[in-house]
């Protein structure tokens, strides 16, 4: 993944992220509605746009379905979630920021890190395998490691679970289980905190 040319456009660049983190952690790709709420546009720019990737052959794309990516767009996707879910890392453990102030800051630096910065970046980290919110890195072969995690919503009430992924979507929702002093493998009952819904549709579970 490492000798990955990434396109010029950022707005590309940022098109094959948004397919690839919306279909993470259900079902792969995603839709015209989710991208335009992912990147607040409007689905018309949405769809002018996956026709253009369609066309450089990065993204399948056909009407009312979901949009997904090819073999070209999945590797460029990766190499730009490495890029944020690093910068993110090393925001949080070197430079302070706390976890619910790295993503707009990352959003910007992913585009112009160099490769070997971003090598270095990762020497100094030690290697890590996932970003402050348990979101995996993906590794430089292309390697990603995805927890079997299962929301907290859905978890029996009782069961004893270990934390494993906090969504980064709202950072409101991050202070609010930082509050609680809950973090990754933290472990909890299910049920045994006083969390909002959106909290704790937000916590991905990994039995303890």
């Amino acid at each position: 993944m490492d000798d990955v040319e990434l396109p010029a456009s950022n707005v590309t660049q940022d098109y094959l992220k948004a397919i690839y983190n919306i279909g993470e952690w259900g079902p792969e790709g995603a839709s015209t509605s989710e991208l335009a709420a992912r990147l607040g546009v409007g689905a018309p720019t949405v769809s002018e746009n996956v026709q253009r990737l369609a066309g450089a052959g990065l993204v399948h794309y056909k009407p009312y379905r979901r949009i997904t990516l090819t073999v070209q767009g999945r590797r460029v996707a990766l190499a730009m979630v490495r890029r944020h879910r690093l910068m993110e890392t090393y925001l949080a453990l070197q430079l302070g920021y706390g976890w619910d102030e790295v993503h707009d800051d990352a959003e910007q630096l992913e585009h112009s890190v160099s490769d070997r910065l971003l090598g270095r970046m990762d020497e100094v980290l030690g290697h890590p395998v996932r970003d402050p919110h348990g979101d995996p890195i993906p590794q430089p072969d292309g390697t990603v490691a995805l927890p079997r995690a299962h929301r907290l919503a859905d978890v029996t009430p009782g069961q004893p679970v270990r934390i494993a992924r906090i969504s980064d979507a709202e950072p409101e929702l991050l202070r609010e289980i930082a509050d609680l002093e809950l973090d990754l493998d933290t472990e909890i009952e299910a049920g045994s905190v006083d969390l909002s819904p959106d909290a704790t549709a937000a916590i991905w579970v990994i039995s303890a």
